[in-house]
C-alpha cells in the first residue's frame, strides 16, 4: 500500500517509520529542507509520559487572570480578531472542568505510556542515539498550595499506570544535587523514575536516515497547497516545489502530520480540527566545565519551564503564547528563561554562546491529540500533540500504522473517525472486529 505523509517533524517521521515497517511504500512531503526543523527542532527534550495532566485544569483560569498584563507570563493570550482563537479559548475553559480534566488526563496518560514503551523497543531494535538519558523527570514546586494540589493529582495518574512518587525537598536534592543551590525555596517534588529525555531533532534526523534506508522517500522544499477529494475519498494532493513547479501526488492512504498548519489545510475539505498554534520558547546554554547544571530533567512548575541536559548543553524551554502564526522571538520571554535558570542554578553554564529559539506547538484545547480517521475513508490524522509531541510520537506513529493497516491499536485511546475506520476496514477487506478498535 502507498501512503503519503504530510509533515516531517517528529510526528510525521515516526509514523513513516512504522508504516515502512509494515511494508508500506511511504513518501513524506515537507516544505522545509530537512526533518524536524520547526516545532521539533529545539523543544524541551522531555519524554514526560507520567506527567500527563493537561494545561486545561481547574487551576488554570485563576492563574491566567493572575498573569494578565505580564509580558513574561507562563501562559499569555494575545487577543486577536481571530474567531479560531476565541473558539479555542472558550473550549479551553470548558476543558478546565474537573470531569473533563480527568478524562483528558487519562487519555494523554494512556497514549504517553504506550509511546514510551514503543520508543524503548525502537531504541533496542535500532540502537539510535539522540543524547538520551533514562534518569527520570523531577517536577519541583516552590509554592506549597500548588504542591498539595499536585500530590492529589498524582494519585489519579498512579491509578492508571503512572509512576509518580511524591518527594520531600531533601529527597529532591538527593535525586538532583544541583537543586541544593535553591533548596530553601522547595516545597516538594513529584518524581517519575521511568520517564526519559533526549534531543527530539537529533532523534528525528537519525530516524529519517534509517527510514530512507528502508525505502521511505522524502520530498523536501515542497509546499502542500491543497487536497483533492472525490467519492468520499482523497484522490490526490497538490504541491509546489521551491522552484515553483506544480505536482500532484497520489497514494492509497494519506496522513496529516502538519502540526499547527494541519487545520488550515483540513478546513478546505470540511474536516474540523480545533488546533491552534501555541508559541513556545527555548534557550540552549553551553555547560562546558560548570558543575551546577542539572543532569536529571527538571520541571519548574511555578514558571512552567523544563530543563533538560543534552550532552554538553542545557536546554531550557517553556512558556505558552497564543499569538496566531507569529513565531518571532520575544526578547522579554527569552530573558525570563535565562534569568530563571541562573536564579535557581547560578553555576548552570556559560551566558556567552546561548542560542534562542521559538516554535509553534499544535495544541488542542484539551491537550488530547487528534489521532485516527476522518470523514474521508483514506485520510488519517496524527496531529495536535501540543507540548507532548516528542513524548507521544512513537506511540502515535505505531497506532496510526495499525489503523491504516486495518488493525486494532494496542492502546486505550479515543481515536477519531469511527465511521471512517469502519469504511476503511471494509475498503481494505480486513477481518478485524470493530469491538477491538477501542474507538
Amino acid at each position: 500500500m502507498r501512503v503519503l505523509v504530510l509533515g516531517a517533524g517528529v510526528i510525521g517521521v515516526t509514523a513513516a517509520w512504522y508504516l515502512a515497517q509494515d511494508g508500506c511504500e511511504v513518501a513524506v512531503v515537507d516544505h522545509a529542507a530537512g526533518p524536524a526543523l520547526e516545532t521539533s527542532f529545539a523543544n524541551g527534550g522531555q519524554i514526560s509520559a507520567s506527567h500527563a495532566e493537561p494545561w486545561a485544569n481547574p487551576q488554570a483560569p485563576a492563574k491566567m487572570l493572575k498573569w494578565l498584563g505580564r509580558e513574561d507570563a507562563p501562559l499569555l493570550f494575545r487577543l486577536r480578531a481571530d474567531p479560531r482563537q476565541w473558539r479555542w479559548g472558550l473550549q479551553f475553559l470548558i476543558e478546565c472542568l474537573p470531569s473533563r480534566t480527568r478524562h483528558n488526563t487519562i487519555q494523554c496518560l494512556n497514549l504517553a505510556l504506550y509511546s514510551r514503551d514503543c520508543l524503548r523497543a525502537l531504541r533496542a531494535d535500532t540502537g539510535i542515539a539522540y543524547d538520551g538519558l533514562q534518569r527520570g523527570i523531577l517536577q519541583f514546586y516552590t509554592d506549597a498550595a500548588e504542591f498539595e494540589y499536585a500530590v492529589r493529582a498524582a494519585a489519579l495518574a498512579r491509578a492508571y499506570g503512572g509512576d509518580l512518587a511524591v518527594k520531600t525537598p531533601d529527597e529532591c536534592v538527593a535525586i538532583e544535587p544541583a537543586l541544593a543551590q535553591c533548596r530553601e525555596r522547595l516545597a516538594g517534588g513529584i518524581f517519575t523514575a521511568g520517564d526519559e529525555s533526549g534531543d527530539a531533532h537529533r532523534f528525528t534526523t537519525e530516524l529519517a536516515r534509517r527510514a530512507k534506508v528502508r525505502g521511505v522517500s522524502f520530498i523536501w522544499n515542497t509546499e502542500v497547497e491543497g487536497i483533492d477529494v472525490a467519492a468520499g475519498e482523497v484522490s490526490g494532493v497538490r504541491c509546489r516545489s521551491e522552484q515553483g513547479d506544480a505536482q500532484r501526488l497520489t497514494a492509497d492512504a494519506y496522513l496529516i502530520a502538519l502540526g499547527s498548519h494541519s487545520p488550515l489545510l483540513l478546513r478546505t475539505i470540511g474536516v474540523p480540527a480545533l488546533i491552534y498554534p501555541v508559541k513556545g520558547y527555548s534557550v540552549t546554554i553551553p555547560v562546558k566545565g560548570h558543575a551546577g547544571a542539572p543532569i536529571v530533567s527538571l520541571t519548574d512548575v511555578a514558571r512552567k519551564i523544563v530543563m533538560t541536559r543534552l550532552g554538553d548543553r542545557l536546554r531550557v524551554a517553556g512558556t505558552a503564547e497564543l499569538a496566531g502564526y507569529d513565531n518571532t522571538l520575544n526578547p522579554v520571554r527569552c530573558a525570563a528563561l535565562v534569568d530563571r535558570t541562573f536564579d535557581l542554578f547560578p553555576d548552570a553554564g556559560e551566558r556567552d554562546g546561548i542560542t534562542l529559539w521559538a516554535g509553534l506547538r499544535p495544541a488542542t484545547p484539551s491537550n488530547v491529540p487528534l489521532l485516527g480517521g476522518t470523514r474521508y475513508a483514506n485520510l488519517f490524522l496524527d496531529t495536535g500533540h501540543g507540548t507532548l509531541g516528542w513524548t507521544m510520537a512513537c506511540g502515535s506513529g505505531r497506532a496510526i500504522a495499525d489503523l491504516i493497516a486495518g488493525r486494532a491499536p494496542q492502546v486505550q485511546f479515543a481515536f477519531t473517525g469511527m465511521h471512517s475506520r469502519a469504511s476503511w476496514i471494509r475498503h481494505r477487506g480486513t477481518e478485524v472486529p470493530l469491538a477491538r478498535a477501542r474507538l
